[in-house]
Formats: structure tokens, sequence, C-alpha cells
């Protein structure tokens, strides 16, 4: 598997705002700080002021589903979520058992601060092989 792929659900339409949008990552491709970061920002098309850090990761999936954040040029529309699935995620899950524990936590936190203050959760995390 090569980078990242986006399945708007639609057909075949590239478009990035579609309330079934599926990213499709290889595990295999995010072993390490540098690289987990560099896939993730060229998958959600994130600004070029990210921070690389899981707190930039975080403030970055927060605004999903707010194109005129900024902070994503992958959007969805509001009350509607993001599916990250991570193919070879076994791979990942044993050779950066951190940054594993990482994404889990960051995409939880993501969501939970969302519903703290009345917006739906906008990730959901799949994991394959």
């Amino acid at each position: 598997m090569g980078r990242p792929t986006v399945d708007a659900g639609n057909g075949g339409d590239r478009s990035l705002s579609k309330s079934d949008t599926v990213v499709v990552m290889d595990g295999k491709r995010l072993i390490g700080v540098d690289d987990f970061h560099s896939e993730f920002a060229t998958a959600f098309g994130f600004p070029g002021f990210y921070g690389r850090s899981m707190d930039a990761w975080i403030n970055c999936m927060s605004y999903l589903d707010e194109p005129d954040a900024g902070m994503s040029r992958l959007t969805v529309e509001p009350g509607n979520a993001v599916t990250i699935r991570i193919d070879n995620y076994s791979h990942f899950k044993q050779a950066a058992p951190q940054q594993w524990i990482d994404l889990l936590e960051c995409a939880a936190f993501v969501n939970w601060r969302r519903t703290e203050v009345g917006r739906g959760a906008i990730l959901a995390l799949a994991f394959y092989g």
C-alpha cells in the first residue's frame, strides 16, 4: 500500500466534503513520530503551520467539520464523522506501541472535547490486518 487514500463513498468522486469519508492509511507508514505526522498531514491536508505534535494533531482533527477554520483540507458536513482506517494495524501497534496508544487516546480526546461542548464525535477508528 502506498500513500494514504480517501474514499468519499460517492462512486469515485474524490470530493472531500462527504458524510461517509474513510481515510485509509498504512500502519507500516506510521512508524516513527516524523512519519506519523507526515502521513496524517498529507492525508488530511493539515496547514503549513501544523506543529507535528499530538497537541497539534488534536487541534487539526477537532475542526474537520469547520472548513473555514483552515485546519484541514479534508472536511465533513457538521454532524458527520471521518473514519480513519489503519491497514497493517498490528504491525503499527507492535513497532510503535506508544504512538499506537497516543492515536487511540488523542482520537478519544478529540471526540470527548467536542461532546463536552454539545458537538458530536467526529472521529471513528477502524483497524485491519
